[in-house]
């Protein structure tokens, strides 16, 4: 955890440096939109409509709709391209992913009265993709991440950073993990009484480089009920189980000229030091939610759905680690074997589990069918990311609420709107064409992304990313025999973010970029009605 530059942080539980920050609820509550090849191409806009295995992760009344059985699949081809754009330079990286978004199963039986049918189905999901790869470059940048770190060292005692005989800071003393790394590996050093000094001066220039791989998902295992009354009313309620998996690789380096180095021996100013640190972590949970949906039908053309998701309940382990080569060049020596000074130092493992809340889901959407030829559909989505939760484990048996996290998550986030847009027009009786669009607006406080507000993180790793908006067009095409289908759809995402390699501090901005990722993605669904 990081001490506040403005504010105390209280440091009364040990080991803080594993505990978890807003930053990680924030990442790790983000889902994307994914399902089948028809829910995707009408923009995946089924809150009214239903009739479909993606409804068992949106809409469960969706599944009150079906008369038949239904068994299907759906493959995913996703070509992904991140751009970053710093102020001195611009980099791509381009990857193709290859996903099995969906596969389910949906039964349905005929019953005699008031409900004259009852389904149940289960499916699979990936509703969140974490792989991406890009690196950010910044160049002539006005401050270091050691300075960062000195500024949040200040007034810590040298003594609970140092290894000694018989003492390891990172389990026998509640110092910032972060600190005690940049300590002994020459990144800060001492200027007096519990003060510190990072790598760049007023004349120092450098540039810093970050290269950031990341492999993981959240897939989603679905149990649904649901019915319909008087062919009027449609109702349903799911459970849905998760699997969460991160895996993340982070390298952060810093080359600079004219700057405070330790020589091997003094302190000393205008040398040349650079570091490369890295950090790893893996991030593993199960979750469950349960979701509640309606869909009303007061006339064959028009229909109107609700539902709500509680939030996803977590219990999730992570492990991490960190590593910092570093070497400082002297030209007031002779260079030999000291100089220039070089090392290597790296923390412990950390190993710790605790519990995540995810944000709680609103939808609502409106239908109009126009004869058998044509469905127009609008949905409306409120996700409550102020609402999220982390609590650790206080002794073996006993939750309690991260505070301090819990705090920064209601300062740092609000709730975001997300708007829906489907149409499907049917060409003949066997083929359709759709249409779709998706729009969610950034859940990040306007104080937050323009740097007026310190974010904070925890363990070794100060780096953020701030997520802006999110377009999706989509459109594709669905062909019907007999009892098989096969759709197709083709999906454009486009989504803006802001890279942060550590807080602004000081009146001082660290090394930022601009991230554009890009999603041309093609999807393709088998399935078979019986």
């Amino acid at each position: 955890m990081k001490k506040s530059l403005f504010l105390a942080v209280a440091l009364a539980i040990p080991a803080l440096a594993s505990a978890q920050s807003a930053m990680d609820a924030y990442d790790f509550s983000q889902t994307d939109l994914r399902g089948t090849a028809r829910f995707l191409s009408m923009g995946g806009a089924f809150t009214a409509l239903g009739g479909d295995l993606s409804c068992l992760n949106q809409n469960p009344a969706g599944i009150g709709v079906y008369r038949r059985s239904e068994i299907g699949a759906t493959l995913e081809i996703a070509p992904v391209s991140i751009k970053s754009q710093s102020p001195s330079n611009a980099i791509s990286k381009s990857n193709t992913y290859a996903y099995c978004n969906n596969f389910g199963y949906v039964g349905s039986v005929r019953l005699d009265g008031a409900m004259p049918t009852f389904s149940w189905g289960v499916s699979y999901n990936r509703i969140a993709s974490f792989d991406r790869d890009y690196n950010v470059y910044n160049a002539s940048t006005q401050t270091s991440l050691s300075n960062y770190i000195a500024a949040f060292t200040n007034g810590t005692n040298p003594d609970g950073l140092n290894f000694r005989e018989d003492y390891n800071p990172y389990y026998d003393s509640t110092e910032d993990w972060l600190s005690i790394l940049a300590y002994n590996s020459y990144l800060i050093n001492p200027t007096g009484t519990n003060s510190y000094q990072g790598l760049a001066g007023n004349n120092t220039v450098g540039d810093a480089l970050t290269r950031v791989h990341e492999r993981g998902y959240v897939d989603e295992y679905a149990i649904d009920f649901g019915g319909n009354i008087e062919n009027c009313v449609y109702w349903g309620i799911g459970f849905g189980i998760t699997d969460f998996s991160l895996n993340q690789h982070v390298e952060y380096s810093e080359s600079m000229e004219n700057a405070n180095i330790y020589n091997g021996t003094d302190v000393v100013s205008g040398g040349d030091a650079g570091f490369e640190m890295t950090n790893r972590r893996v991030v593993t949970g199960t979750g469950l939610n349960v979701k509640f949906g309606l869909i009303f039908k007061p006339v064959q053309e028009f229909r109107l759905g609700i539902a709500v998701h509680t939030p996803t309940w977590y219990d999730m382990t992570q492990t991490a680690n960190a590593d910092l080569d570093y070497s400082f060049f002297d030209p007031n020596l002779a260079e030999g074997r000291n100089n220039p000074y070089r090392g290597n130092e790296y923390t412990e493992d950390s190993y710790y589990d605790f519990r995540l809340r995810t944000p709680w889901k609103l939808l609502i959407g409106g239908a109009v069918v126009i004869g058998n030829q044509a469905i127009l559909s609008l949905d409306y989505e409120r996700q409550a990311y102020d609402n999220m939760n982390l609590k650790y484990q206080d002794g073996w048996d006993s939750w309690v609420d991260n505070e301090w996290a819990n705090e920064h998550i209601s300062n740092y986030f609000k709730a975001t709107n997300i708007i829906r847009l489907g149409a499907e027009y049917r060409l003949t009786s066997n083929l359709s064409l759709r249409a779709g669009y998706a729009y969610s607006a950034t859940n990040v406080k306007e104080e937050v992304e323009n740097g007026s507000v310190e974010v904070l993180t925890t363990g070794t790793n100060a780096a953020y990313t701030l997520h802006k908006d999110t377009n999706q067009i989509s459109c594709g095409l669905g062909y019907r025999y007999q009892a098989f289908y096969i759709d197709g759809a083709y999906v454009y995402r486009n989504r803006k973010s802001t890279y942060h390699a550590y807080t602004d501090f000081d009146g001082l901005a660290g090394p930022q970029a601009n991230l554009t990722e890009t999603n041309h993605s093609i999807v393709l669904s088998l399935g078979f009605k019986f």
